[in-house]
């Protein structure tokens, strides 16, 4: 799956409500998904009960709505502020 790979390491231009998450860009695919988790940790933004939820601030809320998410389709809705 080299392909693959090669998309994750081309830096990508981000939405302004992705960089106030992440940090100017461009960044990779990669360092988004990094920097995003970063942000969900550093404000205890995973649902308690379930791990596998994300709870999102007002940052985070601009990226991918402001409701509860699951982390499998958080990926999707940062995917549309990378362009």
């Amino acid at each position: 799956m080299a392909g693959k790979n090669n998309a994750l390491q081309k830096p990508v231009t981000l939405s302004p409500e992705l960089e106030a998450v992440c940090g100017k860009g461009p960044l990779t695919r990669a360092q988004v998904t990094s920097k995003v988790w970063d942000h969900i940790k550093a404000n205890n933004l995973q649902d308690s009960k379930d791990k596998r939820m994300i709870n999102p601030d007002a940052k985070l809320g601009a990226v991918i709505g402001k409701d509860q998410i699951s982390m499998f389709k958080m990926t999707g809705a940062v995917s549309k502020h990378m362009s």
